[in-house]
């Protein structure tokens, strides 16, 4: 069964939290350069703006994909529900927009490999990122194999 996608609301808010944490606070080869209050606030203010879906598991969020338009600013799965298609959902329901862009960390192997299996293509590298780490742009559109 498709895990069913959702706009995600304000009271979701602290799960989120979790959710972007449980990455960006424990990945070795990741720096912390924003705040808990820095997160805080920018995903209050995705939330308000209503460009964060989430699914959820048992009632609670344990994904959630944040985009404006054609570029997607985070996806992110908690730890605990990795490998069971909800990262894939959150993409698929992103993508019936037509085209995507994103930017990932180029040492995010398994990010890159991820987007690469959805059919995404590399196009550019840089270092577009708060951590100042290399990163590379990827694109997907509708109907055209990377």
């Amino acid at each position: 069964m498709t895990p069913r996608v959702e706009i995600a609301r304000m009271m979701h808010l602290p799960a989120l939290l979790r959710i972007l944490w449980a990455f960006t606070r424990k990945t070795d080869w990741l720096p912390v350069r924003r705040s808990r209050l820095t997160d805080l606030r920018i995903l209050f203010t995705l939330l308000r703006e209503r460009r964060v879906r989430i699914i959820r598991n048992a009632g609670r969020p344990v994904a959630f994909l944040a985009r404006e338009g054609a570029r997607v600013h985070a996806l992110y799965v908690h730890p605990e529900a990795r490998g069971l298609g909800y990262g894939r959902a959150l993409l698929h329901d992103a993508q019936r927009t037509g085209w995507l862009e994103l930017w990932t960390h180029a040492a995010n192997t398994d990010a890159r490999t991820f987007y690469a299996k959805a059919g995404f293509e590399e196009v550019a590298k840089g270092e577009l990122n708060d951590e100042q780490l290399p990163d590379v742009q990827l694109i997907w559109r509708e109907g055209v194999q990377a």
